[in-house]
């Protein structure tokens, strides 16, 4: 008996478990963490998109020089500058942008914060998943501008009108992927988190959320943009003097007057703002999350 060894009885496979979680860990930690340079970030990030840029605006100037499409259909890259300089020198262009940014950015953050505990409910509770994850989905697949009839008819042409449309449009994507990240959680994490104590809602802060970020992240992404889209819907649709000149009835405005060069203008200025807020604020943080867990 002297020489018997006793040893704690461990769950078949725990230790192959452990081992792969430590080599993770391991792995993260051999990741030096450097500051790119300047140099390489405007060749790489920055020099892209203006190369590309450069190509269509060179591209427009062709078709447009060459006759291909006549002046009707396809106004030049300098009429468009006009309507530029027009609203410029009126000095309402940063006013127009002001008015649909400032209800882009509340919207998302209203969405936000009613997607992300409904997300966490939906992916922890099955009951709820079972009744409300079709519903998401559908949601989610539906064209935001069919909620701007009724949600004129409910509110009048307010802008709780538009909140009401840019929530119904960016509510179900922030929700699903906060749930598809959740799925993607390794189920070893979670039982070392009941293991320490961490269930319900402490749980949820310091194990779900964290270990679920990549996925939640792209769902933020997708919520933007559907925010975006949806406040652009609203705004071609409902007109009135209190709502004021937002991107999208201004783009309303110049379809009435027959301005072609000032579409365009409004289209363009819609595409900049929106890939704007998404290379200035989104991108940074999904390549800083995808970092943070080695993948990057």
């Amino acid at each position: 008996m002297g020489g018997t060894d006793i040893r704690t009885a461990k769950p078949a496979g725990a230790d192959e478990e452990l081992a792969g979680l430590e080599a993770g860990l391991d792995s993260l930690d051999s990741v030096p963490v450097t500051r790119t340079p300047v140099g390489q970030v405007l060749r790489q990030k920055v020099a892209p998109p203006l190369l590309g840029a450069a190509f269509v605006l060179v591209a427009w100037q062709l078709v447009h020089a060459g006759g291909l499409v006549s002046e009707e259909r396809l106004p030049g890259p300098r009429a468009v500058g006009d309507s530029f300089l027009t609203l410029w020198r009126q000095g309402t262009l940063f006013e127009i942008v002001w008015t649909s940014l400032e209800r882009g950015l509340l919207g998302f953050l209203a969405a936000l914060a009613i997607g992300t505990p409904l997300g966490l409910v939906v992916a922890r509770v099955p009951f709820v998943r079972a009744a409300l994850g079709p519903v998401l989905s559908g949601l989610q697949s539906l064209p935001s501008v069919a909620w701007v009839p009724a949600a004129i008819m409910w509110f009048g042409l307010t802008d709780a009108a538009m909140y009401t449309v840019i929530l119904l449009g960016a509510v179900p994507s922030i929700a699903v992927g906060l749930v598809s990240g959740i799925d993607q959680v390794p189920p070893l994490y979670l039982r070392a988190g009941r293991t320490i104590g961490a269930t319900g809602l402490r749980g949820a802060r310091y194990i779900v959320l964290p270990a679920a970020l990549p996925g939640y992240t792209a769902g933020l992404k997708q919520g933007w943009a559907f925010s975006w889209r949806s406040l652009m819907a609203t705004e071609l649709i409902a007109s009135s003097p209190d709502l004021g000149i937002g991107l999208g009835r201004y783009l309303a405005n110049s379809r009435e007057a027959i301005d072609l060069p000032g579409v365009f203008f409004g289209i363009l200025l819609i595409l900049a703002v929106g890939v704007l807020i998404d290379l200035l604020v989104f991108s940074p943080l999904e390549r800083r999350v995808l970092r943070s867990r080695g993948l990057r």
